[in-house]
């Protein structure tokens, strides 16, 4: 089959690998019909995600048509239409019980290599890195998919690809990052980040009951998305004081909660921002910090800080003394796909939202490098890929 294979920082290349075959009884075996590029996704392109392999296949937003199954799954049959989680989750173990499924702790045979950084490993990853698990991605024509019993969600007739495929990260990333918000009527919630998640968390936080969403970006098409189509309030960081700002716009008491939806490859204009950004470079910090910072500078006293960008590893000078002397409470995590695919689904089925707003590119798999490159350097209006095989 074909696939998006890692080679090194900034190359991937489309090659022809091996299908992939049933290893256990709860294994399935999909035939994807859409896949997407993630901003996570980036963080391996750009070479900042260790103990990757050359020949790794990437992606980890991945939809299909199920073609072969183990036989220990029962919950769907072949031809179904299917969404894949991007977590790997047991469903058994002490932390699915508690829908704390990015938490699994029975789905990373290389646990123990977390273990040494982070203390426990969270679950396995589809397409990303040997750190968590070294899974085969989706950025493919087919893709083996463990623990199928619970980890594929069959899809309704009547719904398209698009309307969907989503569900497998960045639409119950955004919600997940708005709900751990505590959104209460009336409050402002201020977001990091107009990517794709940041979006979705715009939408999420109005449908949580937020009374304003002020948005944080440089990138003129993500403003103006959020803006014109997320009925946010829009801040472009390169033009203003962000922290200034939000006083302003907050009466001086600052946001009810803020959402980092950059994480570790933040960019920034002040001196901090190239501190990062040097450090990084020579290995002596591993991501850059400068959203997060704003974020716990400008939240209200009593404020929620969420996060769901993604941290990797270690990050310097950051303002613990506010974050403590402030009373923020902290909420973060890979998301619990799981927990959100059927609420989530309902609210698609209902015309609440169509998921697909967010896309700008639809390339055939074979464009995928041309793709990492658009995403990455925000060419071409460039926001959301979706990459089509042709098989």
């Amino acid at each position: 089959m074909k696939a998006v294979c890692w080679h090194g920082a900034n190359d991937v290349r489309v090659e022809t690998v091996p299908d992939p075959k049933i290893l256990n009884p709860r294994d399935a075996i999909i035939k994807i019909t859409s896949t997407a590029i993630c901003g996570s996704d980036l963080h391996i392109y750009d070479g900042y995600i260790p103990t990757m392999q050359k020949g790794d296949i990437l992606g980890h937003e991945f939809m299909g048509e199920v073609v072969e199954l183990g036989s220990a799954v029962k919950n769907v049959k072949v031809g179904d239409r299917v969404v894949v989680p991007f977590t790997i989750s047991c469903g058994s173990c002490f932390f699915c019980n508690r829908d704390l499924w990015s938490l699994c702790d029975n789905s990373n045979p290389n646990a123990w290599l977390v273990e040494k950084q982070m203390g426990h490993s969270p679950a396995g990853l589809f397409g990303y890195s040997h750190l968590f698990g070294g899974y085969a991605g989706g950025q493919a024509e087919y893709a083996r998919v463990p623990f199928a019993d619970v980890g594929l969600f069959k899809i309704p007739d009547g719904l398209t690809d698009e309307q969907v495929l989503f569900l497998t990260d960045i639409f119950p990333t955004g919600y997940m990052a708005a709900e751990n918000c505590n959104i209460k009527p009336g409050d402002i919630v201020a977001i990091w980040g107009c990517g794709p998640v940041g979006q979705f968390a715009i939408r999420s936080a109005y449908m949580l009951g937020a009374e304003r969403v002020i948005a944080i970006d440089r990138i003129p098409e993500r403003l103006q998305m959020a803006k014109e189509d997320g009925k946010a309030e829009v801040l472009n960081y390169e033009e203003v004081d962000v922290g200034e700002a939000l006083k302003e716009m907050t009466g001086g008491r600052g946001p009810d909660a803020c959402i980092d939806a950059v994480g570790m490859e933040a960019h920034g204009t002040d001196f901090m921002a190239f501190y990062d950004q040097a450090k990084q470079a020579i290995r002596l910090e591993t991501d850059r910090p400068t959203a997060l910072r704003q974020v716990i500078v400008s939240c209200r006293k009593g404020g929620h800080v969420s996060i769901p960008g993604v941290y990797g590893g270690f990050i310097d000078k950051v303002p613990m003394g506010a974050a403590m002397n402030k009373g923020l409470t902290f909420k973060m995590g890979q998301t619990h796909v799981h927990k959100y695919l059927k609420p989530l689904l309902e609210h698609i089925q209902n015309g609440e939202i169509d998921p697909s707003f967010v896309i700008t590119h639809r390339l055939p798999l074979e464009q995928a490098p041309h793709g990492y490159q658009i995403f990455k350097d925000k060419k071409d209006h460039c926001i959301k890929v979706v990459l089509q095989p042709s098989s």
